[in-house]
């Protein structure tokens, strides 16, 4: 009987970090609204799932992730101030779309292979949803 209540509260609390440590994990994009005069736009904190990019996509008050001006690689985990050189001029006042991309089904590793809509390269989604974070240009 001792070792099943031990093998039991043992799995509880292996349960309990693997949710902790899964939960510390989770993806995300951590950023602010930022001058882009030198060319950069980035993120104080990223969370990838796996090895990947870090996209800016153009986009507008309907929230849509519009064409892509920047990109940056990921590593696996967490990446801290994360930047993007624009690949074109971004003016004060438009809205940029942090998004973390995958490095999947493309035709080489560690080159960016997307294009608006297709799946090499494409975003993560958790729970159906995008994981990214809008900024203002200032």
């Amino acid at each position: 009987m001792k070792f099943l209540v031990m093998t039991a509260t043992a799995t509880a609390m292996l349960g309990t970090l693997a949710l902790a440590d899964g939960h510390g994990m989770a993806p995300m994009v951590e950023a602010a609204d930022q001058s882009v005069a030198n060319g950069v736009v980035s993120a104080d904190k990223v969370v990838a799932p796996a090895n990947g990019w870090m996209v800016v996509h153009r986009t507008d008050a309907e929230m849509k992730p519009g064409p892509v001006v920047g990109y940056a690689p990921l590593r696996a985990g967490e990446n801290v101030d994360v930047a993007a050189i624009l690949m074109e001029p971004v003016a004060s006042g438009e809205m940029l779309m942090l998004m973390v991309h995958g490095e999947d089904g493309g035709m080489t590793t560690g080159g960016f292979e997307y294009t608006l809509g297709a799946k090499e390269d494409g975003p993560i989604k958790v729970d159906d949803k995008l994981v990214m974070q809008v900024v203002t240009a200032e």
